[in-house]
């Protein structure tokens, strides 16, 4: 862990489905909860420090307001955003990392846009070739890392190496996971399946000793325990995330519905409430929010775009976990692609 008395970190406040209210009200929280840290906030210095001004006991010490005139929509393209909007809430965050004014940033913007400004401002650390988006995922003991989630909708073997190496660090790191057992996704665990790049990449991870490789994992043991990060290609995780967080809705809904049956139901219900509460709770898409964009020099979280005021809290917290870890300087790449720790 990297010894860190204080930690600063821009939020681009304009940035998101949700009115920029609701991630205000997670600024309010985060003053309250998190006494080492300091916020940049990015955005409309007007409705910033109006809607502050409504709030008894601001700590204004922690609190810097940034002003920016605009905002990066959800419809931008990548292109558009690099010759249009480098006077955006999204770009002046990123800057502040780059320029070490702050540790860490978090949007809930526009994710094509806010990765492409990221490799721009940020750049890539040595020897990655591209960055990768990982989240957190619930398991039956704990959790695990999952990426690539939306950055690489098609990736090499080598690219596979990379994301390994990346979600392995993350999870020594900031979950403090001693080896953690990593697995490459797969349509079935024997060597023969899946594509070319896949079993390519899976050749190229075991000859890497520093990486805890367990094999392949099928989709049905991704929620299993049996591996701490579980690497694919964009496409392949991002279909996987939307279709358990769907699925996981579908079963909470099928829940209270088959309670709200009968008084009978509705009794057992009554009795079952406290497991129901810790299941929902366990399987809730927003005790998860905060992904992360590894390979950037710096720590990027990227918040879901609706996220509600404890999503948004909560990616901050992720924001909060990796600069305390230090993320962001334990990981390079040597010329033969295998990772050193500094520390």
């Amino acid at each position: 862990m990297v010894a860190c008395k204080s930690v600063r970190i821009a939020l681009d406040v304009m940035s998101g489905d949700e009115s920029p209210s609701t991630r205000m009200y997670s600024v309010i929280r985060l003053l309250k909860d998190k006494p080492d840290l300091f916020l940049y906030l990015i955005g409309d210095e007007g409705f910033i420090k109006s809607f502050l001004g409504m709030v008894s006991g601001v700590d204004w010490h922690r609190l810097t307001v940034v002003h920016t005139v605009k905002t990066v929509a959800m419809s931008d393209s990548p292109l558009k955003v690099l010759r249009s909007k480098k006077e955006s809430s999204m770009w002046k965050m990123l800057e502040l990392v780059a320029s070490g004014e702050v540790h860490a940033c978090v949007s809930a913007g526009n994710t094509g846009a806010l990765m492409a400004m990221g490799r721009h401002i940020l750049q890539m650390v040595a020897g990655i070739d591209r960055p990768a988006i990982a989240t957190c995922v619930p398991c039956r003991a704990g959790s695990a890392v999952l990426l690539d989630i939306g950055a690489n909708v098609d990736s090499t073997a080598i690219n596979l190496h990379q994301f390994a190496v990346m979600g392995s660090q993350l999870s020594s790191s900031v979950y403090q996971i001693f080896k953690p057992r990593v697995a490459l996704l797969n349509v079935g665990t024997e060597d023969i399946k899946g594509n070319e790049q896949v079993r390519l990449a899976s050749q190229i991870i075991q000859k890497d000793n520093r990486i805890n490789y367990i094999g392949y994992i099928e989709g049905h043991a991704i929620f299993s325990g049996f591996a701490d990060v579980i690497v694919c290609d964009g496409f392949v995780g991002n279909v996987a995330l939307k279709t358990a967080e769907g699925v996981a809705s579908l079963v909470k809904e099928e829940l209270f519905a088959a309670f709200g049956l009968s008084w009978w139901s509705r009794l057992l219900g009554l009795a079952a409430s406290p497991m129901l509460k810790e299941f929902c709770r366990r399987v809730d898409p927003v005790r998860y929010n905060g992904a992360s964009f590894l390979g950037l020099q710096g720590v990027v979280v990227k918040s879901h775009g609706s996220a509600d005021e404890q999503g948004f809290f909560q990616a901050v917290c992720q924001a909060i976990y990796e600069v305390k870890a230090g993320v962001s300087d334990c990981l390079t790449i040597d010329e033969e692609g295998v990772y050193t720790n500094p520390h």
